[in-house]
């Protein structure tokens, strides 16, 4: 009897060491965790209650919180301008919680972060409340707007940065969404706009300026010439001017968009064959490069990895162990490779900038409700690529540059042209079995980098038709606001 006592009494005491140890690891290893899940009502409504600093571009506010009228949630999120910003605000929901910069900068606009630790021991000890911060972005407000207004309710997206700081100047993804009913305080209005948004073919809740890859087309042989012209090619460089590129170790040979020679038939130069994106070039330059230099040069640019971006940005791709056949497709940005309208944009700025790749940013400062800043933007170049943010030399960024004005002045990109202004750009049609990727990236002088694509542009679209004059709306736009 004695015995079983013992044995009873010893499982009591293991259940209640178990039980004490689970009590300590909620208690001291999962207390922030907890406190701070977003579904933790407590954390709802104490938010609730923060009037939320505003999101601002061009000093007008495109996020700002009013008085709900509602004792529990006593402040409700607006979006004046609706759906423009709607992927780069996100929304501020009780029951989906928050997307987009209200979810990243939610410690900055709840005022939060250790700068602003004197607000918080205010409300501790008694004092009044205070606001949020206000967070200030980088985003031209005429450029966004003629990123909307040019793609003209086609699917489609459009980056723009500045090519010395890396600050995003427009970032529009179509189809978009109203995140107001989404950040209503009454349930049945969020359920009732959620519902549609969710069962909608076209997608509307995703941001396809960072959350999606398409294939690049040609826009991506200015990588492949970068790759050349790092290894030691002039841009006087000739190749055979071929109608069609005898692919090694395959049946499936590589032809030019129309069919024919680019040139007249005899030879051509890397650089009039960049000017006029001619595919037997670029392919035959890929094999004679190999799989490893393209990977490696895609990669100096950023391929292959995540951009240090405030909202997540899926990484643009460049595969590996290519195979002949596949390294020559690639070369031409088909095949595989895969990259995001925010990638090429940078790639886009790194050949307008010297060969420096900008560190891509909406913030452009973080005030207290003072007015004092007491954050900015996270400036300089992404250098976790290889290359430390120089993914190629100035002079081959220069060589470049040269090129793809060459190709906007009298090439595929002459819908980009503007008058009195120096444009560079190369147009891509990537095939992809549907109707093509319509893509235009390029620059206007150093003011301004973007890319543009239209993933279901039509059967015949190309490049230099559709997405070239969507980018020039936009540089235009944003050249006018600069003065």
């Amino acid at each position: 009897m004695s015995r079983q006592i013992t044995r009873l009494s010893l499982a009591v005491l293991v259940l209640f060491g178990a039980l004490f140890v689970n009590l300590n690891v909620i208690a001291l290893l999962q207390a922030d965790d907890l406190a701070t899940h977003p579904a933790n009502r407590r954390l709802i409504i104490q938010e609730y209650a923060i009037e939320r600093g505003p999101i601002v571009v061009g000093e007008q506010a495109i996020a700002r919180s009013v008085e709900s009228g509602d004792e529990t949630l006593r402040f409700q999120r607006t979006y004046p301008d609706g759906e423009l910003y709607a992927h780069i605000t996100g929304y501020y929901s009780v029951l989906l919680q928050r997307s987009g910069l209200e979810q990243a900068l939610n410690e900055e606009l709840t005022g939060r972060p250790a700068e602003v630790l004197s607000q918080n021991l205010a409300q501790l000890l008694g004092g009044m409340e205070r606001p949020g911060n206000a967070v200030e972005l980088t985003i031209d407000p005429q450029a966004q707007a003629a990123a909307r207004a040019a793609l003209d309710g086609r699917q489609g997206a459009v980056v723009a940065v500045d090519p010395a700081t890396g600050g995003v100047l427009a970032a529009y993804s179509n189809p978009s969404f109203d995140p107001n009913p989404l950040s209503s305080i009454d349930t049945a209005e969020i359920n009732e706009a959620w519902t549609p948004l969710q069962d909608d073919p076209d997608r509307p809740l995703l941001d396809r300026t960072i959350a999606e890859t398409y294939a690049p087309g040609s826009a991506f042989k200015v990588v492949a010439a970068a790759a050349a012209l790092e290894a030691g090619l002039e841009p006087g460089e000739m190749f055979p001017d071929e109608g069609v590129y005898d692919v090694p170790q395959t049946t499936a040979n590589i032809g030019n968009f129309g069919g024919g020679f680019c040139a007249d038939g005899d030879q051509i130069s890397l650089s009039d064959a960049m000017v006029v994106s001619c595919n037997t070039v670029f392919a035959r330059l890929g094999v004679d490069l190999g799989d490893d230099a393209l990977r490696e040069q895609s990669e100096r640019f950023g391929f292959n990895d995540t951009p240090p971006y405030e909202l997540g940005v899926t990484p643009s791709v460049f595969p590996a162990d290519l195979d002949t056949p596949s390294t020559a497709q690639s070369a031409i940005g088909q095949r595989d490779v895969r990259a995001t309208p925010m990638q090429m944009a940078l790639l886009a700025a790194a050949i307008a900038n010297e060969g420096q790749l900008p560190r891509p940013h909406l913030v452009a400062s973080i005030r207290d409700p003072d007015g004092q800043t007491i954050g900015g933007t996270d400036q300089g170049l992404w250098d976790d690529p290889p290359g430390d943010g120089r993914p190629v030399s100035p002079r081959t960024a220069d060589q470049l540059r040269s090129m793809l004005i060459g190709a906007v002045e009298s090439g595929t990109g002459t819908s980009a042209r503007i008058d009195g202004v120096t444009v560079g750009g190369k147009t891509g049609t990537a095939q992809t079995g549907q109707t093509p990727n319509a893509w235009f990236i390029g620059f206007a002088g150093n003011d301004i980098a973007l890319a543009v694509v239209l993933p279901d542009a039509g059967e015949d679209a190309t490049g230099g038709q559709v997405a070239a004059p969507v980018a020039r709306a936009v540089m235009e736009a944003a050249l006018r606001d600069d003065g």
